[in-house]
């Protein structure tokens, strides 16, 4: 690999594991997750503490799965407000409720919670894992060599500028849209700018003529606009309204006059009155749709986005981005210690950039919250009834929503080789009841994100299975579970899943299948060393 430089000169100071640039959320779980493998990491944040800013505001409930393997869903469930269903209006006129709650996961619900918590729960966790964000601590140039990175950095607010160079085996840039790392890199930011729309939002306690409840979310679809009303954790809602554009110069946030009257006019309550709450949120935005020709390049990887965005219909940048780095961390720890083969990195660039796709795509056609034209409006009114009277639509949108059926059918880590059932590799394993060891449990308990997990049948050689894992460096243990007692339950008989610690099935194969194992391993894990 050539050398990609950023005019580096002088002498290292330090060195470590991996430099993480950009202390968002995607840095500081990329960070959380690294450290729970052990490795020294340098978490680099320009600014002097974590954002002072509301921002996202949903976690779904894949995310959540992702927070509980980082060590810290708890704290977040603590904090944020379970949403139980949507109502929605249509022209002014109620079209139907949309229950949230989706089965196989410990998470039924998504959760209301704003970023400036989501960043602070993250760095209590990074805390309590041995390590700190280096506050006012700039990334100023990035070089890559085959074998590691070099980050010069910045230090302010110490009275004085200070710079120093820091040695890494891996540098990530996780620091947004104009990510130094991905321009150092020469990486295509690929994608256009999005026209004729914009987003606005406030938070504000309403005065309207509709119900309010904290479990409950309102959207409001009229012409040129949808608006949403989530609930806030602390109280009243996040008005959250994608528009037309009619004045593309306008850079100002929105004004509470101009929300009143957008408010009104979505929701046909002419006397609503909006009360800002406190810490202010104002905003406007246009965005762009763009995603990274590649996510790795040698010794450096993107994430976040640095490596991908678009417009925030459906929530669905925070959440992507904590999938992400869930997908990332695993790999980067497995090859950076000699446990798997450099190509096992690859993979999450193939897998990110196919989920990111996937997401454009349906968010670009999630009609409910685009701002429709009148035509729309009118197909919109007769449709979306009868969606969300029926309990199967219903049902597959929540699914949808909760981000639970995106899979990596297509990567090179997934391999279908035998077995039965509807699930496939590269799925998402359910967590549903199972028996293991003589007792019931769900089955995401047999699973760590520190590690693989083979599921089999009982009739499965278990002693042979754990010899073929003991030959190789991946951690993986090894259980003989039998379908719990709702129909569904468990395994279908007959078959084995070799689990990633991320929780998506790299193999599904026969349960006799030892070879069909051991050849797995044996592409995606080093030899065991011997004792």
């Amino acid at each position: 690999m050539r050398d990609r430089t950023g005019d580096i000169t002088g002498d290292i100071d330090e060195t470590r594991d991996v430099v993480i640039v950009g202390a968002g959320p995607t840095g500081l779980a990329l960070a959380v997750a690294l450290r729970q493998y052990g490795l020294d990491v340098a978490l680099l944040e320009k600014e002097p503490s974590t954002k002072r800013q509301v921002r996202a505001s949903v976690i779904w409930q894949r995310a959540l799965e992702v927070l509980r393997d980082f060590g810290c869903s708890d704290r977040f469930l603590e904090q944020g407000l379970s949403l139980r269903r949507s109502e929605v209006y249509i022209g002014g006129r109620h079209a139907g409720r949309q229950d949230l709650a989706v089965t196989g996961t410990t998470f039924a619900n998504p959760l209301a919670i704003e970023q400036i918590a989501i960043e602070g729960l993250l760095a209590d966790r990074l805390r309590e894992l041995g390590a700190e964000v280096q506050w006012n601590t700039e990334a100023v140039a990035v070089r890559t060599y085959a074998d590691g990175a070099e980050v010069r950095v910045r230090e302010h607010g110490t009275g004085r500028d200070r710079e120093r160079v820091i040695g890494c085996r891996w540098v990530v840039g996780c620091e947004g849209a104009h990510s130094l790392v991905r321009k150092t890199l020469d990486v295509p930011f690929e994608g256009e700018r999005r026209t004729g729309f914009q987003a606005v939002q406030i938070n504000a306690m309403p005065d309207w003529k509709y119900t309010c409840a904290p479990d409950t979310t309102h959207i409001f679809v009229e012409r040129r606009v949808c608006l949403i009303a989530s609930p806030r954790p602390g109280g009243g809602y996040r008005f959250f309204a994608f528009r037309d554009d009619p004045d593309p110069g306008l850079a100002d946030p929105p004004t509470v006059d101009e929300m009143r009257e957008l408010v009104a006019r979505a929701t046909h309550d002419t006397g609503v009155q909006l009360v800002p709450t406190e810490p202010p949120w104002f905003n406007r935005a246009r965005f762009h749709d763009r995603l990274a020709r590649s996510l790795r390049v040698g010794r450096a990887l993107l994430a976040g986005d640095s490596a991908h965005l678009w417009a925030p219909v459906g929530g669905r940048g925070l959440n992507t981005g904590l999938r992400g780095v869930h997908n990332l961390a695993w790999k980067l720890a497995a090859v950076h210690q000699g446990r798997a083969p450099d190509e096992l990195l690859d993979t999450y660039s193939a897998e990110q950039r196919a989920i990111v796709r996937d997401v454009m795509r349906q968010m670009r056609r999630n009609v409910v919250e685009l701002p429709p034209s009148r035509a729309m409006l009118l197909a919109m009114r007769l449709a979306v009834p009868a969606v969300l009277a029926s309990e199967r639509l219903n049902r597959g949108s929540s699914d949808l929503l909760s981000e639970l059926p995106r899979h990596h059918r297509a990567g090179k880590l997934s391999t279908d080789a035998g077995g039965r059932g509807e699930l496939r590799a590269g799925d998402r394993l359910p967590d549903t009841t199972v028996v293991a060891d003589g007792r019931p449990c769900r089955v995401h308990e047999l699973l760590s994100y520190e590690r693989w997990t083979l599921l089999t049948d009982p009739r499965a050689d278990l002693a042979a299975l754990r010899r073929t894992a003991d030959r190789h460096s991946l951690p993986l243990e090894v259980h003989a579970v039998r379908p719990g007692p709702r129909e569904g339950d468990g395994l279908p008989p007959g078959t084995l899943y070799l689990v990633r610690p991320d929780g998506h099935i790299g193999l599904r194969a026969r349960h006799t299948a030892v070879r069909t194992v051991d050849a797995y391993l044996r592409r995606w894990s080093t030899p065991r060393t011997p004792r």
